[in-house]
């Protein structure tokens, strides 16, 4: 029986998707332009068009919502999912929207904290990259091309398959896709010594807004700058990234090292914000604050820090280096251990040592959490008093915490000009102030936005003004949106993610995509719409 009915009921699946699908006129002319434009026969058009009513349309439209606060019921949804096996299929899609006038949403890893890349409060359409994901490793050159559909994790598992010497600088969490990370800046561990990810990318495809396919050469240096740090969504659909792998010593060392304020973990503060940015290139630090349960005051909350930190080197040389500028940590050799780059990769993520990297493969799919985030950038560090009195809110609060993540190093030796991320020399620190939740509902939701709202005024003394800057990839609205995608709308939110930069951006979109097609809640203005 079980070697009958599966195929039968797939037929039947098949059947009553594509009936379901006949009665919806768009997704009929949606079908037939790109079956005509991509010179399929229908039934390849059926197995990258998802409908609406189609029973698979809810598996694929939640396997990548990285963020459960768009996974409800309430939440606006696509009418059509593309699901692109071949780059004339993306070209294709956007023809089609564009002859339809209706909008789209690219979506390559899902780990977008406002839902960007998959929510619109008008009718839309999901080009989903998922399955782009091929990745060519060119030792001779040492360079790759990534398609923008695959993860962290799978350019890493690859990398390290071909080369034991090889790495590449880009960001901790495995499931995030190449596209977003790369378009809006990216970085990692990796970062003082390297650069930002999109520092490190020699070339591009992009369908542009006429559906041609472009490479460097083609689409020119201003677009090919505006999409490395400016958010390639506002200026197309970025089909992979050739980018430039970069040498690693065989031995890399790392810690993790905690301290509560009972353990004068202000003193370790007061001196990471004077060591972090400025101490070897080889060496990142980053710091967490978070409120904890005192483990000296039953019943109390206070603050702990958490160091986690990477060098390229082996343990006895960061041990004399830490020992030299950084005596309060108290960083012992036993503190540490030495591993390979991809085995740090995997330590980052928490992950037993001994675990084979193919785990990086995994995706697991339709995971998520609730989340918010914000961030931040110190320019200068933030006194004692001022800690002390984060301290008092941060344990008010009960539930946000902090993550410095510090420069200097090659972040210093690179214009702010030299790509659209301008948070370069002169910033010590990006702050990300993040909230997690589970529990579901409106009322948990309003209580952890109010919380890290809190505490996001709580920094307001100590972080950058005028503007006061954010970075792209933690996507906030908070910061201001655009309804109508006017000019003045986007500088409020664009100054602060790009500074002096935007005003370029905005020269570059309005050359190459003058009607202002490809838009979202914070996507680059055209002058035009000024």
């Amino acid at each position: 029986m079980g070697k009958s009915t599966l195929p039968l009921l797939f037929v039947f699946l098949l059947h009553v998707s594509a009936s379901w699908a006949a009665s919806d006129p768009l997704f009929n002319t949606i079908s037939q332009c790109v079956s005509a434009q991509a010179k399929l026969q229908s039934g390849e058009v059926s197995k990258i068009l998802v409908a609406k009513d189609s029973p698979s349309y809810t598996s694929v439209l939640q396997n990548y919502i990285r963020n459960a606060r768009f996974n409800t019921s309430a939440t606006p949804k696509p009418v059509i999912i593309v699901t692109p096996t071949a780059e004339s299929h993306v070209s294709a899609a956007v023809v089609c929207a564009k002859k339809s006038r209706i909008q789209i949403r690219i979506r390559s890893g899902g780990h977008d904290y406002e839902g960007v890349s998959y929510v619109s409060d008008v009718a839309f359409i999901i080009i989903d990259m998922f399955n782009l994901r091929s990745i060519d490793i060119d030792l001779k050159t040492q360079t790759a091309w990534v398609q923008t559909g695959a993860t962290l994790g799978e350019l890493y598992y690859s990398i390290s398959q071909k080369s034991n010497t090889l790495g590449f600088p880009a960001g901790v969490c495995p499931t995030v896709g190449v596209g977003g990370h790369i378009s809006g800046g990216g970085y990692g561990f990796l970062i003082r010594k390297f650069g930002l990810t999109t520092d490190n990318v020699v070339n591009a495809k992009i369908v542009d807004v006429q559906g041609r396919i472009l490479d460097r050469k083609s689409m020119g240096e201003d677009l090919f700058w505006a999409i490395r740090g400016g958010g390639g969504a506002s200026f197309g659909v970025i089909l992979s990234f050739q980018i430039r792998l970069v040498t690693l010593p065989p031995t890399i060392s790392v810690f993790r090292l905690e301290r509560y304020l009972e353990e004068n973990a202000t003193d370790i503060v007061v001196k990471y914000q004077q060591v972090a940015p400025t101490t070897d290139e080889n060496l990142f630090m980053r710091m967490l604050v978070q409120p904890v349960d005192s483990k000296v005051k039953k019943g109390e909350k206070t603050v702990r820090i958490t160091i986690i930190a990477e060098f390229q080197g082996d343990a006895n040389t960061l041990v004399a280096l830490l020992g030299k500028e950084f005596p309060e940590l108290g960083l012992k050799k036993g503190d540490i251990a030495e591993m390979s780059w991809i085995q740090s990769v995997l330590w980052w993520n928490q992950i037993p040592n001994g675990t084979a990297p193919s785990v990086l493969l995994e995706r697991n799919v339709n995971d998520a959490d609730f989340v918010r985030r914000k961030s931040d950038y110190l320019k200068t560090p933030i006194p004692r008093a001022g800690l002390e009195s984060l301290w008092t809110k941060i344990v008010a609060i009960g539930k946000p915490g902090l993550v410095f993540n510090p420069y200097g190093g090659k972040m210093n030796q690179i214009p702010p000009t030299a790509t659209p991320f301008a948070h370069r020399a002169g910033f010590l620190f990006k702050i990300q102030h993040s909230i997690t939740w589970s529990e579901p509902g409106p009322e948990e939701e309003q209580l952890h936005t109010s919380e890290i709202r809190q505490l996001h005024d709580a920094l307001t003394p100590y972080v950058s003004q005028n503007p006061r800057s954010a970075y792209l990839n933690y996507r906030d609205f908070d910061i201001g949106i655009s309804q109508k995608g006017t000019y003045e709308e986007g500088k409020v939110y664009g100054e602060k993610y790009f500074n002096q930069n935007f005003d370029k951006l905005v020269q570059v979109k309005t050359q190459v995509d003058p009607e202002n097609f490809f838009r979202n809640q914070q996507s680059i203005p055209t002058r035009s719409k000024a």
